[in-house]
């Protein structure tokens, strides 16, 4: 889940939070309900609820948001342009404007102009279709390939930025977050939507969907480290050492267990320990020594 905090109050809430019986909202108690019912909740629960509940409502509402943020960006580049998969202008469906977030305009082998140009909705779409018949026709060698065309572009092979990969993020997270909690699906979707909003800037919204992805996944020991490095990343990006440090202490420490003390991978902990220590205004034994040294 995505949805972390009390709707009422913000708090972060535990996992067997009440919930609206209706929509699914969640609030850390019944008080909090109940204020947030006299508020106002009580007018949008039935839409919320015909939406598909708290939390696809709230993707559907991030992704239109997002998408807006990143047509305007690209309204100069892709001005008087259509869209090289449906060949439109502007979604006949959606309405929204065109996008355009890779390298295509940076070639020089470029033929049209409106090579890499594209709706969100087309190109999430276009992801959605290739993971969903790999998945039909059983094509494991090709799955992580076709996973990659949620943040990818098929053409030149560039990883989308910015505002455009957040948009594609919200739509990964929207495509795929009713499945079951541990599904890989989900957690995968989870991982576009964390580098989307990273890319964004977005670090604060990063560190929910990084806090419910260690939640939910089943990935073994070297995976979740993987998700507790990036999550200590999160928090550093956000200014929050000390919660950065207490997981770099560990990280360090457990990577040593696994990998032994010379293997490069305990070496990059070690690196990412002592940068945490430095950026919290503590020392590790030996720093003054080491400055001293070097002048």
């Amino acid at each position: 889940m995505i949805l972390t905090n009390c709707a009422a109050c913000a708090a972060p809430l535990a996992h067997d939070a009440p919930r609206c019986v209706r929509c699914k909202t969640r609030y850390c108690n019944s008080t909090c309900q109940h204020d947030h019912w006299r508020r106002g909740h009580k007018q949008i629960c039935k839409k919320i609820h015909r939406a598909g509940n708290a939390e696809q409502y709230n993707a559907d509402k991030k992704y239109k948001e997002a998408v807006k943020v990143a047509v305007e960006a690209c309204a100069e580049d892709t001005k008087g342009q259509k869209c090289y998969i449906c060949l439109e202008a502007v979604h006949s469906r959606t309405g929204e404007g065109l996008v355009r977030g890779c390298a295509c305009g940076d070639r020089d082998d470029v033929s049209s102009p409106e090579l890499g140009v594209a709706h969100v909705s087309c190109l999430a779409e276009q992801a959605k279709i290739l993971v969903a018949e790999a998945e039909e026709n059983k094509l494991k060698d090709e799955m992580n390939e076709r996973w990659g065309r949620w943040d990818t572009c098929g053409l030149c092979e560039h990883q989308y930025h910015g505002v455009v990969r957040c948009a594609l993020g919200w739509a990964c997270w929207k495509t795929y977050l009713d499945q079951a909690e541990a599904d890989a699906y989900k957690i995968n979707a989870m991982t576009h939507l964390a580098n989307g909003l990273s890319d964004a800037g977005c670090h604060e919204e990063r560190l929910g969907v990084l806090k419910a992805q260690l939640t939910w996944s089943r990935t073994d020991e070297r995976g979740l480290m993987t998700m507790k490095s990036n999550l200590a990343g999160c928090y550093e990006r956000l200014g929050c050492h000390a919660e950065a440090l207490a997981i770099r202490r560990i990280e360090y420490v457990r990577g040593a267990e696994i990998y032994g003390n010379s293997h490069e991978q305990t070496f990059n902990y070690a690196l990412g320990f002592t940068t945490s220590l430095r950026a919290s205004g503590q020392k590790c034994r030996g720093d003054s020594t080491t400055t001293s040294r070097h002048g």
